[in-house]
């Protein structure tokens, strides 16, 4: 299993960008598609952006979509999301893991969760 660790959030105005990382650790972490979740105040956790193992295709929430950017470089283990035009609504903690396609969209590889990082986004 690949440990997985967010960081990079922060407070922001709105309007302001900011970019998360999430380094891997082990060397599979190329063999995975992965994704941020992120969790806002009294409510579920939410999928945000996925990327294909090789990076070409990228998915997103409908709300970001146009405003984050989802990328990843398998040489350095890392997996980056890229914030431009950051509304209240964004405020969150962002979680990145492994996913897989459902239904009804993506949902998280692994059970284990690391500590996320908090967005937090000033009106």
């Amino acid at each position: 299993q690949v440990q997985l660790v967010e960081s990079g959030g922060g407070l922001v105005q709105a309007g302001d960008s900011v970019t998360l990382s999430c380094a891997a650790s082990g060397r599979s972490f190329s063999r995975y598609t992965v994704g941020w979740f992120r969790q806002a105040p009294g409510k579920e956790r939410e999928f945000v952006a996925g990327i294909s193992r090789s990076g070409i295709m990228t998915t997103y929430l409908n709300a970001v979509k146009g405003r984050f950017t989802i990328s990843r470089d398998n040489a350095k283990n890392t997996m980056y999301l890229q914030m431009s035009t950051l509304k209240p609504e964004d405020t969150a903690v962002y979680y990145c893991n492994a996913v897989y396609p459902t239904a009804t969209g993506w949902a998280p590889e692994f059970d284990n969760w690391g500590q996320g990082t908090q967005v937090t986004v000033s009106s």
